[in-house]
């Protein structure tokens, strides 16, 4: 591993929820599929096939790509990524799930980069889809994607803190199943809290604690860091939570994965995204200079902020760890939300783990014999 493995400085000097939250909400989640199954009309994806994935690609064959950061790192790495392509990519300016479903629909994409609800969203609208690839974090723990910052003056020391609070949320991403998480952990329900719902995008979390139009909010990235050098002064605090918000996947829907030739492609595109993530790693500096400060227009301080709270990649061989994340976090939303219930194995295919596993593997190789 590079030497940039970062340690996350921590924002408050109280303790967070200890052991006993977290255990209770393992309980919590192993036993709200009985509840929701119960309670709700269930929501059965069609298991993912079996069959070898086909290695062939036919000619003519095209994919059109939601995956803005592996598009970037693939132009960028050239050589260094082993993984031509033996059909045509069309790159779409699309992530997330709101973009990707509505593309998805119109038919007008093919697969895309996302965080853990968008198949389980997908679902739960009628649009069949599976994750094709999936992504953690090994420092999980100490470089969260989301920390939940409080207005100035709020009082946020635990998780039990959250209780009476006026909360941001927004259900159908992965910052609103983070703040259901967080209350589960902390014994709390909605009815102990206030939930408000607004769109995560842009700093819309971030205007409204400064405004203390809400106590509380999950942000994470430089967002969180300009908040809490502005408004810090003024009492502005977060805390990690200490659960797990790190899930990344590829998805596709089930109509593009039944196309023997886009389904070859997808196998070679799978490698291709495993070994970018690996690359960005592995090449800190250049990641820095040429994407965030002059693609994304980060400024120098803000672009070596991330790269000091980088995500460590953990593309995993075997995806039952995750597959088991992914069901408590669904058995919870449909307990809170009132979702059908939803079996998720049926909503990881599973034949591209060792593809992209092996393809991480040789990439980790090949940058440690380039140094």
């Amino acid at each position: 591993m590079p030497s940039h493995a970062p340690t996350r400085p921590r924002r408050t000097v109280s303790a967070l929820v200890g052991t006993t939250a977290v255990v209770g909400l393992a309980g919590l989640l192993g036993g709200c599929s009985g509840l929701a199954q119960a309670e709700s009309a269930s929501t059965a994806p069609s298991q993912a096939p079996t069959a070898a994935l086909p290695t062939t690609v036919p000619a003519g064959t095209t994919l059109t790509v939601g995956d803005p950061t592996t598009q970037f790192a693939l132009q960028l790495a050239g050589k260094d990524i082993d993984a031509p392509f033996d059909f045509k990519v069309t790159w779409a300016n699309i992530s997330g799930g709101p973009q990707s479903l509505e593309a998805f629909r119109a038919r007008s994409l093919d697969v895309s980069a996302v965080a853990e609800i968008p198949s389980l969203q997908a679902t739960w609208t009628g649009l069949p889809v599976r994750n094709i690839a999936a992504l953690y974090r090994q420092n999980w723990d100490t470089a969260p994607i989301y920390e939940l910052a409080a207005a100035p003056g709020v009082k946020l020391a635990t998780l039990a803190d959250l209780k009476g609070k006026k909360i941001a949320y927004s259900p159908g991403q992965a910052q609103g199943a983070l703040v259901l998480k967080s209350l589960a952990a902390a014994h709390l329900t909605q009815k102990d809290v206030t939930l408000v719902e607004l769109p995560s995008t842009g700093d819309v979390y971030a205007t409204t604690l400064a405004s203390k139009q809400v106590d509380v909010a999950p942000i994470g990235g430089t967002t969180l860091e300009h908040y809490l050098a502005q408004y810090g002064k003024d009492g502005a605090t977060a805390i990690d939570h200490h659960l797990r918000d790190d899930a990344g996947h590829l998805y596709a829907p089930d109509a593009v994965l039944d196309d023997p030739a886009k389904l070859a492609a997808l196998r070679e595109y799978v490698v291709a995204w495993a070994k970018a993530k690996v690359w960005i790693y592995d090449h800190p500096d250049l990641w820095k200079q040429k994407y965030d400060v002059e693609n994304q227009g980060l400024s120098e301080a803000d672009a070596q902020y991330l790269i000091d709270h980088a995500p460590v990649p953990d593309i995993p061989q075997s995806w039952a760890a995750g597959i088991q994340r992914t069901q408590a976090t669904a058995d919870l939303l449909s307990k809170e939300q009132g979702r059908p219930h939803i079996d998720v194995a049926g909503l990881f295919d599973q034949r591209f783990a060792a593809v992209a596993y092996q393809a991480a593997q040789e990439q980790r190789e090949a940058d440690g014999s380039a140094k």
